[in-house]
This record gives C-alpha cells, sequence and structure tokens, in this order.
C-alpha cells in the first residue's frame, strides 16, 4: 500500500459499523431485532412481513429509516431511540487502534447511518472517545442515508472539510461510491474486498493498514 497515496489526506472519515469495531461483536443483529419490532408495531405487520419489508427498505432506500420515512411518513427520532437501546458488553477497549487513529494528521471524524449519541456509546465502549474531532449521524444529514449523495454532501458542508483532501473508511462497499466521485481516497475496510473502480484499497485489519499510514 503507497503511504504516498494518502499523503495529501487532512481529513480522516470512518464509519461506525463494523468499521470501528469488528463485526464478530453483533451489535447490528441486537439492532436488527429492534428495527423488526418497531416495523412490526409502526405498520401492524407481522414478524415475517416485517424482516421483508425491512431488508427491502435497505435494499431500496440504504437503511430501513428511510424506507419507513418515504414509504409511510414515520418520525425518525424516536425510531432511532429506540433500535439504538442496546447494550455495548460485546465491545471491547482497542487502545492501540486509538492511538493509532489519533496519530493521523488533520482532522478525524465518525460519520455513520446511525445516530450520534449511539455513535458516542460505541466509540466510549472502544476507548475511541477521545480520538476524533466531530461525530456525524444521519439526523446530520437531514436524515437522509448513505449512500444518498445528497447525505454525504449536507454532512461535509457542515463539517467544511474538501473532499479532495479526505479519506473514506467504511464496510459497505455502496457508501464509498459517492466519496470517490467526490475525490476522496477510499478504504474498504471488510473481510472480502468489494468489487468496484471506486474502491482505492481494502483492508480486513484496519489497525495494520493504518500502521503502514504512520
Amino acid at each position: 500500500m503507497p503511504k504516498h497515496a494518502f499523503s495529501n489526506v487532512s481529513t480522516w472519515v470512518f464509519d461506525l459499523d463494523h468499521t470501528l469495531y469488528p463485526p464478530s461483536a453483533r451489535l447490528f443483529d441486537l439492532i436488527e431485532v429492534r428495527m423488526t419490532a418497531y416495523v412490526m408495531d409502526a405498520l401492524g405487520v407481522a414478524r415475517p412481513e416485517a424482516d421483508r419489508l425491512r431488508k427491502h427498505y435497505w435494499a431500496e432506500h440504504g437503511t430501513t429509516l428511510a424506507g419507513l420515512m418515504r414509504e409511510h411518513d414515520v418520525d425518525p427520532g424516536p425510531y432511532l431511540t429506540d433500535v439504538h437501546d442496546i447494550p455495548m458488553d460485546s465491545l471491547e477497549a482497542d487502545p492501540e487502534l486509538a492511538a493509532k487513529i489519533s496519530a493521523l494528521p488533520g482532522r478525524r471524524i465518525v460519520y455513520t447511518n446511525g445516530c450520534a449519541p449511539y455513535a458516542e456509546r460505541v466509540l466510549a465502549a472502544r476507548g475511541l472517545d477521545g480520538a476524533f474531532d466531530a461525530i456525524y449521524g444521519v439526523e446530520h444529514a437531514d436524515y437522509l442515508p448513505k449512500p444518498d449523495h445528497a447525505a454525504f454532501e449536507t454532512v461535509f458542508r457542515k463539517d467544511g472539510l474538501n473532499a479532495r483532501t479526505a479519506a473514506m473508511f467504511e464496510d459497505d462497499a455502496r457508501n464509498l461510491k459517492v466519496p470517490h466521485q467526490m475525490g476522496m481516497r477510499t478504504v474498504h475496510v471488510a473481510e472480502t474486498r468489494g468489487q468496484g473502480a471506486y474502491i482505492h484499497f481494502h483492508t480486513d485489519d484496519l489497525n495494520g493498514f493504518l500502521g503502514q499510514l504512520l
């Protein structure tokens, strides 16, 4: 991995779920259970239909919330509070990752399709709460989710970052397409590399990857 490929990067943007903690923590399994229950209650449907709708919303709209808002005018505030009300017991602090992120030159931010209060809880459990300059949730994107182009534009405008001097770390490959179009360096953080020319780099070891940059 050529270190010079990141020599102009002054803003480091990290997704949260399955990027700043390993998928083995299985937090999203807990969130999905609460999502299904919320869909059942909000729409008055049985669990199998709620599961089908949740997957449909994710595929068509980027998130379950976006589908509920666009197709059923669901209020996002109570939804976000409810589905992210999960324990953090499966997360472990990672002082090595905290040190490496803190050592990156420039500004460091988290941008998640979850809500910012949830992100703060995750970062605290991982010992990463002091490593970032700002945290942006879906509420900061006017509830538009990644990979919507307008979502990235809204958050990046609020942060004031220059996409051409920024890098994006993300586990969901489809969420790297717009950052690539905007001129960012893109890093797919996942066990298997996604397909697409918009992925510049891939790693299944974020600690190791960041270590090569420092």
